[in-house]
């Protein structure tokens, strides 16, 4: 959803020799500090410690619930045995016409059948709300998805309406929401644990790491350096 709220929601997964915690989060502090907007900001060091600022508070996820859905799908069809080109019969009805969508731009008329595979990749790297809505009617919906992130060990989060809910009645972004820790956390545990087959997450992971969106965001300062970036923008 492109949507202007006054809330940054940063989420940073990173490894860092120096400097000290204490100074790192002085930075951040000092960074955010004047900014016409709450900022939560948590960092994981090394996979063991990790910094917060601003950290109890709900912030609406947006978009960056995506990351989330595609986890669960990665899920359900290793579950079920399915690769990811198992196709997805696509109406015209499910193309929405109000809302983000370089999927129905591609495919106005719809009556198509699309991998999985495609409509991943058209949620993580440019957001588009149709196909979320419809790999969540896939998979039984934002409940289901909510519960499956709730399996690996995820509290501080909720995940209660898609992207056309949200669309007719903005104030229900506010019940897709998570803690900036939850959300780090979330991501540690994808690049750390086997959730499920090598496929699946070498997939995510790729459409991470080659996101070509938001580049002038949290990645600008990093362009240039070896650092690795994978990100889901809102």
């Amino acid at each position: 959803m492109l949507q202007k709220l006054w809330t940054i929601f940063l989420l940073l997964s990173i490894s860092i020799l120096s400097p000290a915690q204490e100074e790192l989060k002085k930075k951040i502090e000092d960074s955010i500090r004047g900014k016409k907007a709450q900022v939560g900001v948590a960092v994981i060091l090394n996979g063991q410690d990790t910094i917060t600022v601003n950290n109890n508070a709900q912030y609406p996820m947006m978009s960056v619930f995506k990351f989330h859905q595609a986890l669960a799908v990665a899920h359900y069809l290793n579950q079920k045995g399915l690769p990811l080109s198992t196709p997805i019969y696509i109406t015209k009805k499910q193309l929405k016409t109000n809302t983000y969508s370089p999927l129905r731009d591609q495919f106005p008329n719809g009556n198509i059948a699309l991998p999985i595979s495609k409509l991943l990749t058209y949620t993580l790297q440019l957001s588009d709300n149709n196909a979320c809505d419809i790999l969540f009617d896939y998979i039984g919906g934002t409940a289901w998805t909510d519960r499956y992130i709730r399996s690996l060990g995820m509290e501080n989060f909720s995940i209660e309406v898609n992207e056309d809910k949200m669309h007719k009645d903005l104030s229900t972004c506010y019940r897709n929401w998570s803690t900036p820790l939850e959300a780090a956390r979330l991501l540690e545990t994808f690049l750390n644990k086997k959730l499920f087959a090598d496929s699946y997450h070498r997939f995510i992971w790729q459409a991470l790491t080659t996101c070509e969106t938001g580049k002038d965001r949290l990645a600008k300062p990093l362009t240039g350096s070896d650092a690795i970036i994978g990100h889901k923008t809102t």
